[in-house]
C-alpha cells in the first residue's frame, strides 16, 4: 500500500492476549495526545481520558468491569495498561466525542507497534457507586459518563492476519 495512514487503518485489529511488558512512556504520551486531538462536536472537547498504569487501580478497574460482565475473567485480557474514556454528560455529543477519541488512540497505538481492544461497560462502571468513588478518589468530576475503555499493550501473538471486510454495506449512489 502506498499510503501509510490508510494502511494503518486497514491493518489494525483488536487483540485479546497481551504480554506483560512495560509500554514506553513516550509511546503512551503520543497515544493519549492522539486521543485528545480527536474531533468533537462544536469543539467542546467533552472527553476525559484516564490512563491507568498502576497495577492496583488496573486490577480494581478489571474487577469492576468483570462484575458487570458477570465474569471472573479479566475483561482487559492481561493488558498492562487500561485507558478509560469518559465524557461530560451535559454535552449532547459526548458518546460521539468519546468514540472518536478511542478510535484515534487505537490507530495511534497500532502505528507505534502496540495493540488495543475496545472494552465495553464503561457506562455501567462509572454509573456505579464504586466507579463514582474511584472518580472522587482521583479528583475527577462525577458529572461524567463512561464511554469506553481500551486494553493497551504489546500483543502476545503479533501475527494476526487482517480479515477481509464485507463491502456490502458500502453504497455509492
Amino acid at each position: 500500500m502506498e499510503n501509510k495512514i490508510i494502511e494503518n487503518i486497514l491493518t489494525r485489529r483488536s487483540v485479546r492476549s497481551f504480554l506483560n511488558d512495560e509500554v514506553e512512556q513516550d509511546k503512551i504520551d503520543l497515544i493519549l495526545k492522539a486521543g485528545s486531538y480527536a474531533p468533537s462536536g462544536m469543539g467542546k472537547q467533552s472527553p476525559v481520558i484516564i490512563c491507568i498504569k498502576d497495577k492496583t487501580y488496573r486490577n480494581k478497574i478489571s474487577a469492576l468491569n468483570a462484575k458487570f460482565l458477570n465474569s471472573n475473567n479479566d475483561p482487559y485480557y492481561g493488558a498492562p495498561i487500561i485507558i478509560l474514556v469518559l465524557a461530560d454528560k451535559n454535552i449532547h455529543t459526548n458518546i460521539e466525542d468519546g468514540s472518536c477519541a478511542l478510535e484515534n488512540m487505537m490507530l495511534a497505538a497500532h502505528s507505534l507497534g502496540l495493540s488495543t481492544c475496545w472494552i465495553h461497560r464503561a457506562r455501567e462502571m462509572f454509573d456505579s457507586q464504586e466507579g463514582k468513588d474511584l472518580l472522587k478518589e482521583w479528583g475527577i468530576s462525577e458529572e461524567l459518563i463512561g464511554i469506553g475503555s481500551l486494553a493497551l499493550g504489546y500483543a502476545k501473538n503479533n501475527n494476526q492476519v487482517a480479515k477481509p471486510r464485507k463491502d456490502n454495506y458500502i453504497k455509492i449512489i
